[in-house]
């Protein structure tokens, strides 16, 4: 069976060399299913680092983010965690973003300290329900780096709409960690297919409003270990956060990912 990925995150800062948290975003190509994929194509798409905890092998990345404001960095809440931290974000004193980097060995694009972070205080760790963190950067980043949220009534989360989650995560569902940014192709899937996948369980529980889940029928591509965090992309627009699900990958278990419309309702409001 396989775990939710705040689960395995958890399980892997323990480990501290390699964990799943810091090298694995998807299935068989980092992003099960994925394709190589260009910074510059993508490059709102940034990663969290910390050498400290997890070692300078892949530039000490074990999440994913995405950049919504100059300054402003979405994540998922488990990310930040003291399971994976080790300690709160605060007291992580190297925890940095990596942007405008695709490459995780290179020197190209900024690694930027983070002066604020923010943790959904209704992110609840048994159903996932709420997996969003917002981080607030010590530099501004170029605008062209900001990409656009969809809001509740946007068509890009219609029903078999075309989307690419992005991440540097697991490529194999094995611990086989991706040092490039990856890509893959996948479709949001109806609520029913969900909520039949996630009826609630040790793993989570789809919630329809609050999460969405995308992958294909068969298996094949998804988001997997160390992608957390990470951005669902469609029509332009960032529709979800990398966010839970049973394995990578498989069949008739799709990824799940925090819906942002939820995020922009909460950010509305105020926090």
């Amino acid at each position: 069976m396989r775990r939710p990925f705040a689960r395995v995150l958890a399980l892997a800062a323990a480990a501290a060399a390699i964990p799943l948290v810091s090298t694995a975003p998807a299935t068989a190509d980092v992003v099960i299913g994925g394709y190589p994929v260009e910074i510059s194509e993508s490059p709102w798409t940034v990663a969290l680092s910390s050498r400290d905890r997890f070692g300078g092998t892949r530039a000490g990345q074990f999440c994913g983010g995405v950049v919504i404001g100059r300054s402003t960095v979405l994540t998922a809440a488990h990310c930040l965690s003291e399971e994976v931290l080790g300690a709160p974000p605060r007291q992580v004193r190297d925890l940095r973003v990596v942007a405008g980097r695709g490459d995780l060995l290179s020197d190209e694009g900024k690694e930027i300290a983070i002066r604020e972070t923010w943790i959904n205080p209704r992110y609840d760790g048994y159903t996932n329900a709420g997996d969003f963190a917002v981080l607030t950067l010590a530099e501004p980043l170029a605008a062209s780096s900001v990409i656009r949220m969809a809001g509740p009534e946007d068509a890009a989360y219609r029903t078999g709409t075309d989307a690419v989650v992005y991440g540097w995560g697991d490529t194999t569902s094995g611990g086989d960690y991706a040092r490039a940014l990856r890509a893959a192709r996948v479709r949001v899937l109806s609520d029913t297919v969900c909520e039949g996948a996630y009826p609630g369980s040790a793993d989570g529980t789809y919630l329809a409003g609050s999460m969405l889940c995308a992958g294909e029928g068969a298996g094949g591509r998804d988001a997997c270990q160390g992608d957390s965090g990470g951005p669902l992309v469609a029509q332009g627009r960032l529709i979800g956060l990398v966010s839970w699900g049973s394995g990578c990958g498989r069949a008739d278990s799709p990824g799940v990912y925090t819906r942002v419309s939820e995020v922009v309702r909460t950010l509305g409001a105020g926090r």
